[in-house]
């Protein structure tokens, strides 16, 4: 006795070795026993023998018409024999009662299982719905299948062009563009990068970083809606100051200005003054919503996306000539020990006198100049100079408490792009003009002190209050320990200070504009302000802006570094440059000395940290953003490193000050569009 039986939705069959009413033991060809339950047997048979069976049904189930099948079927319930018998002949063998089993289970469209070798025929809407949807599976996969030639054969097909970068980077793996650029990517034996690259999907390296930025950040695009930069309904009085600002010359979004009185009088008076978008409009209003889904604003060479639209920006920006909605802080020291004596925040007008730049200042006024050293001719030489003497008095006082000095070995790096319309976003075939600008330069430290000073005051102002902000914090300096943001003051142990908001740049960073609504709040309404704050103490809302900020903001960097590395390594073409100086970091990578490059270099693996080398440099992927080197020359002797790499791990200490510079990231692209995955940074500063 033989015996046809289902298991887990496969048939198989072998001979009965005994049997009991609830199962029966079957040895099968391949002479292992199984124990059956007898609700699974569809079919006993003595001949033929069961692997001949199971032959000659699946032939003969694939020569049966389901739709003559599903026609002969009764209305209610029936069993697989029946309808063989109908279909078949009244004498249906074993073997065309196990083929009619076979293809009624292969059909669930047609029939439906009820168990135990029993079905029932769908209605007539199902099986035509089903039919249609098979018949659209064959045109898709015919589809596929021809999307696939064509980019195996170096062309890129329309439809998966435009959906390049969704195929790369967030895959639906049951599209059929995806499904053609993974068959493709197997034909081939190429990975889906570079077959999309061989078939021309990819207009240009930049265009494939600027647009992969656009679509994984700003999916719905990048333009604004039409939203009016509402007019301040508060009555201000306008400041009896002259104040003036240092930015680069590129800047638009300028929000903040210093003042300085009462020079020669004992007391000094310096004034932080920042733009006050603020004041004009509040949480919730249509414009807080679109500075809320951006953020921040996104910065690259020859570029910019900023977090408000530009008539609002123009609308609230500190721009000379005007006299600007502000909120300052005035600080008084004592004009000999540069001790504070007071503090006090004011919202008001503040007439702007100048925009000074520091990428034309830089070379003019210098610390000579600013000490008397050498000749000032240059406006508001008395206030700067002033600045200059407090700037350094206050770093001296942070570095005490830091427990060691602010070194800055780097200078930062600034990227200009030679072209004829700046309206319109960088095409990236442009000359590239890379330049530096020390770190810690006068006009840099003057501002970015002023800055620490007023965030850090403000950070413990609120605090004092009793009303919620957003700080940053490091717990220490030891390595790893990384700056945090939170809603709760605590040290920042890079900067030295006790507490550090971010309040200064509302105009650029949305963490700034919340704190600077609660600001407004303590300056209106002083011990009360907790009432009135728009964010209240364990607010929900300052828990989500601070993780959707650290998102966007490191993404944003990381754009920026990134572009910023595609211009780098254009510019290595543009200039003729093979070979540069560098000094090894760690684990083969070095950095250039005089571009933002970090690379890795072939023979620097065994070199210790601070070593200087000679590297020469081979081709640059501007696609992956990677560069191929290989050292060819040690320029120091073995035993000066150790000053090299003292100075190379100062240099490295991240500082919230303003004007640092971005880090440098290396991409590599790779590509798993089974998992979805597709970049793995790799840091390398």
């Amino acid at each position: 006795m033989n015996a046809l039986y289902e298991e887990a939705g496969r048939f198989f069959a072998g001979r009965v070795l005994a049997a009991t009413d609830a199962s029966l033991q079957i040895e099968l060809e391949s002479g292992k026993r199984v124990k059956v339950k007898a609700a699974s047997v569809m079919l006993r048979f003595e001949q033929p023998p069961p692997a001949d069976l199971i032959a000659a049904a699946q032939a003969l189930a694939a020569e049966v018409d389901l739709d003559i099948a599903w026609e002969f079927a009764p209305a209610g319930d029936f069993g697989f024999a029946d309808l063989a018998r109908d279909y078949f002949s009244a004498g249906a063998t074993t073997e065309q009662q196990a083929a009619m089993l076979f293809a009624l289970f292969g059909a669930p469209h047609y029939f439906r299982r009820l168990g135990r070798g029993n079905f029932r025929k769908a209605p007539a809407e199902t099986v035509k719905a089903a039919l249609l949807g098979i018949e659209r599976k064959k045109q898709q996969a015919a589809q596929v299948d021809a999307w696939a030639g064509e980019l195996a054969a170096g062309v890129c097909p329309a439809p998966v062009r435009e959906q390049l970068y969704k195929i790369l980077f967030k895959p639906d793996k049951n599209a059929p563009e995806t499904k053609a650029v993974v068959e493709a990517a197997r034909r081939a034996q190429r990975a889906p990068l570079d077959l999309l690259t061989a078939a021309g999907a990819i207009d240009s390296p930049y265009q494939f970083h600027w647009r992969r930025f656009l679509f994984e950040n700003f999916p719905n695009g990048a333009s604004f809606a039409q939203v009016p930069a509402p007019a301040i309904a508060e009555e201000l009085a306008l400041a009896p100051v002259a104040a003036f600002s240092i930015d680069d010359s590129a800047t638009t979004e300028i929000d903040d200005a210093l003042s300085v009185q009462g020079l020669g009088s004992g007391t000094v008076t310096l004034g932080i003054h920042i733009a006050a978008p603020g004041l004009a409009f509040a949480p919730e209003s249509a414009l807080d919503k679109i500075a809320r889904e951006r953020l921040s604003t996104v910065y690259m060479p020859g570029w910019k996306l900023t977090m408000l639209p530009d008539d609002v920006v123009a609308r609230y920006t500190l721009a000379a000539g005007q006299a600007c909605p502000a909120v300052s802080l005035y600080t008084e020291f004592d004009e000999q020990t540069l001790a504070i004596k007071s503090s006090r925040t004011v919202l008001e007008r503040v007439m702007i006198a100048d925009n000074l730049r520091h990428d034309r200042l830089d070379d003019v006024i210098t610390e000579a100049s600013l000490t008397g050293s050498a000749p000032a001719d240059y406006a508001h030489g008395a206030e700067l100079a002033f600045g200059f003497r407090l700037a350094r008095h206050l770093k001296a006082q942070r570095e005490a408490v830091r427990g060691k000095p602010e070194v800055f070995t780097r200078p930062d790096y600034s990227f200009r792009l030679v072209r004829e319309d700046d309206a319109c976003p960088p095409r990236g075939d442009e000359q590239v003009l890379i330049t530096t600008r020390r770190r810690g330069a006068p006009l840099d430290l003057i501002v970015s002190e002023a800055m620490i000073l007023a965030n850090s005051h403000w950070g413990g102002w609120l605090a004092e209050h009793g009303v919620p902000a957003i700080y940053r914090s490091q717990a220490s300096m030891l390595p790893g320990v990384k700056v945090r943001m939170g809603t709760k003051p605590a040290p920042h142990a890079g900067l030295g200070v006790a507490q550090y908001s971010w309040a200064t740049s509302p105009l650029r960073r949305y963490v700034d504009l919340v704190n600077q609504w609660q600001i407004i709040a303590c300056a209106r309404h002083g011990r009360t302000a907790a009432l009135a704050a728009p964010f209240k103490p364990r607010d929900a809302q300052l828990f989500s802006i601070v993780s959707g900020f650290d998102a966007a903001y490191a993404a944003y960097n990381g754009f920026q570094s990134a572009i910023e590395r595609y211009w780098t390594l254009r510019s290595l073409a543009q200039d003729g440059v093979h070979e540069l100086e560098a000094g090894v970091m760690h684990d083969g990578l070095v950095r250039a000395d005089t571009l933002p490059l970090v690379f890795r270099a072939a023979g620097a693996e065994g070199l210790p940290r601070g070593a200087r080398v000679r590297v020469r440099l081979g081709e640059a992927n501007l696609l992956t953003l990677d560069l191929h080197a290989s050292v060819v020359a040690r320029l120091d002797a073995a035993g000066a490193t150790a000053a090299a790499a003292a100075e190379a791990t100062d240099a490295e200490d991240g500082d919230e000050s303003e004007g640092a510079g971005p880090l440098t990231l290396a991409i590599d692209i790779g590509q798993n569009l089974e998992d979805g995955v597709d970049t793995a940074p790799e840091a390398a500063a």
